[in-house]
C-alpha cells in the first residue's frame, strides 16, 4: 500500500507497508510531511544541543526525529498498537532501545508545534503519552513563544507549567535541567 487514507483504521502490519513517514495513533494514519519549517528545525536543534549536553554523562540517550517510539497494550513490540515520531525523545533505559526505535515510553518527549501538528500534539499525542506513561511531556509553541511542561503524577499529567517570554524552562523530572526560552526563539 503506497498511502493510507484517513477514512479507516489501521494496524501495525499496515503501517509497515506504507511509503514515506507516518505515525499510527489509535488506528489512524498521520502523515509526517510536509517537511518542518526552518524555525521548527532551529528550535529542535537548540533543544537537542541542550539535552545532549545535560545528559552527556548520565544513563540517558537523546534522539531526534525521525525516530520511532512504539507503544503496545500487551508490551509486545513486534506488533505495537501505536507508532509515533516525537521531535525529541529522552530514553533512560537502555533496554528500551531497539534497532528500530524505542519500545515503550521515553522518560521525556518534546514536540515542537507546527500549524499542521498543533491539534494532534495537544490532543491525540497528549492523551497517548499520558496513557503509556511518558514521565514528562513538553509542547513548544513557536507562534506564541511558549513552552508547556506536563509531568505525570499518579498516571495523569497533573503538574503543568507554562513558560513564557524570557523565562527559563524548568524540567520537573530533572530539576537541574533548565533551558532559557530566548535561546529557542532567537531566530524569530
Amino acid at each position: 500500500m503506497a498511502k493510507p487514507d484517513n477514512t479507516r483504521l489501521y494496524t501495525f502490519q499496515d503501517w509497515l507497508t506504507w511509503e514515506g513517514s507516518w505515525e499510527l495513533i489509535n488506528g489512524k494514519a498521520y502523515n509526517m510531511s510536509p517537511a518542518p519549517t526552518s524555525l521548527h528545525q532551529f528550535i529542535v536543534g537548540e533543544l537537542h544541543f541542550s539535552l545532549r549536553n545535560f545528559f552527556q554523562n548520565r544513563q540517558c540517550y537523546v534522539f531526534v526525529a525521525p525516530f520511532d517510539v512504539f507503544f503496545s497494550e500487551s508490551e509486545s513490540y513486534d506488533t505495537p498498537d501505536q507508532v509515533v515520531q516525537p521531535d525529541l525523545s529522552v530514553v533512560c533505559s537502555r533496554e528500551q532501545i531497539s534497532k528500530n526505535g524505542c519500545d515503550g515510553a521515553p522518560s521525556l518527549i518534546i514536540e515542537v508545534l507546527s500549524p499542521s501538528t498543533a491539534l494532534k500534539d495537544f490532543n491525540e499525542k497528549f492523551n497517548l503519552y499520558e496513557k503509556y506513561g511518558v514521565s514528562e511531556y513538553w509542547i513548544v509553541d513557536p507562534g506564541n513563544q511558549t513552552v508547556h511542561v506536563y509531568a505525570l503524577e499518579d498516571g495523569c499529567f497533573k503538574n503543568r507549567s507554562l513558560f513564557i517570554e524570557k523565562e527559563t524552562i524548568q524540567s520537573v523530572l530533572y530539576p537541574d535541567l533548565s533551558i532559557p526560552l530566548d535561546a529557542l526563539f532567537k531566530l524569530q
